[in-house]
C-alpha cells in the first residue's frame, strides 16, 4: 500500500498551459481522502508553488513541500523548515566567472535577496513569471563569500547551454550536485539536495518507507526522488534517462498521467 506521492510540478502535475488537470486533480483529492499523504517536489521555489497547494487544499500542519530540488523542505501551514541545505556567494561568484567563460547567462536565489541576475536575459525573466518573483540586477563580483544561496543556475538557449555542460569541469561534479531541470536551465546545488533527500524527509516525518512511497517526474532533477521511490514514475513526456530508471512509465502531462498512476496503483480503479 502506497502511504505517500511526490509529484514534479512542471512537465508533471502541469499540463502545458501551466494548468493542474480536472482529472489529476480529482484523482489527487482522492487519494487524500482516503489518508494517502501527496507532497510537491519542484525546483521552483516557494512562492511558484503556493497557487498549486492551494487548489489542492495541501497548506495545513501536516502538508509539507520541497521547493529548490530539496534544499528547502517547509511544513506549509507555518512555513516552518523541515531541511535546508544551502551553497554560497562563493559559489555563486565562481559559477558566475564560469558562465561568462562559456558564454552563457547565469543567475541565482539567494536566501535574503531572491532572484539574481548579473544581467537581464529572456530565461531569468522566464524564472521570474512562473513563479511571481521580482528580480534584482546583482554584480556577483560584490556578493559577500558567506552569503546563503539555495542555488545557481547557468541559462540559455538549449544549444549554447548544451555547449557549455560538454565543457564544464570533470572536478564541479564533485563540488555540486548538478541538475538539468529544463532544456534551458542547470542547476548549481549543494552535494546533499535533490529531491530524493527532501522526499525522504517528509517520509521520515510520518513513518513511511521508501517502498511505500510512489514519486513521478520528468526531467534531470527528478532522477535522485525515482530512484529513491518504491515506485518510481516517468512521464511520457519525460527525457530517455529518467525513463530508463522509472520503475513505471504513465501518459504523458498533457494526458492525465498523474491520474492513470493514482487511479490504478492508489484508488485501485
Amino acid at each position: 500500500m502506497y502511504k505517500l506521492i511526490a509529484l514534479d510540478m512542471d512537465g508533471t502535475l502541469l499540463n502545458s498551459q501551466g494548468a493542474i488537470s480536472p482529472r489529476n486533480k480529482q484523482a489527487i483529492l482522492a487519494a487524500i481522502a482516503q489518508g494517502t499523504r501527496v507532497v510537491l517536489a519542484s525546483g521552483r521555489p516557494l512562492e511558484g508553488m503556493h497557487w498549486a497547494l492551494e487548489e489542492l487544499g495541501m497548506t495545513g500542519k501536516d502538508d509539507y513541500v520541497a521547493c529548490y530540488n530539496g534544499s528547502l523542505v517547509y511544513q506549509v501551514a507555518d512555513k516552518q523548515l523541515l531541511r535546508s541545505q544551502t551553497v554560497t556567494g562563493a559559489d555563486a561568484k565562481k559559477l558566475a566567472d564560469l558562465a561568462n567563460k562559456l558564454g552563457v547567462h547565469v543567475h541565482a536565489f539567494s536566501v535574503k535577496a531572491g532572484l539574481i541576475t548579473p544581467k537581464h536575459n529572456y530565461y531569468t525573466d522566464h524564472e521570474a513569471k512562473i513563479n511571481g518573483l521580482s528580480i534584482t540586477e546583482v554584480d556577483f563580483s560584490t556578493l559577500s563569500d558567506d552569503e546563503a544561496m539555495l542555488k545557481v543556475m547557468m541559462i540559455d538557449e538549449p544549444e549554447k547551454l548544451s555547449a557549455a555542460i560538454a565543457q564544464l569541469p570533470a572536478s564541479l561534479y564533485e563540488q555540486y550536485n548538478i541538475l538539468q531541470s529544463a532544456p534551458f536551465f542547470l542547476e548549481f546545488l549543494h552535494t546533499n539536495s535533490h529531491k530524493g533527500i527532501g522526499v525522504e524527509a517528509i517520509a521520515q516525518q510520518f513513518g513511511i518507507n521508501a517502498d511505500e512511497v510512489i514519486c513521478m517526474g520528468d526531467a534531470g532533477n527528478d532522477k535522485q526522488m525515482l530512484e529513491y521511490a518504491g515506485l518510481g514514475v516517468a512521464m511520457a513526456n519525460a527525457s530517455d534517462d529518467i525513463k530508463a530508471i522509472a520503475n513505471h512509465i504513465t501518459a504523458s502531462h498533457n494526458d492525465d498521467g498523474v491520474a492513470l498512476v493514482i487511479e490504478e496503483f492508489v484508488l485501485n480503479k
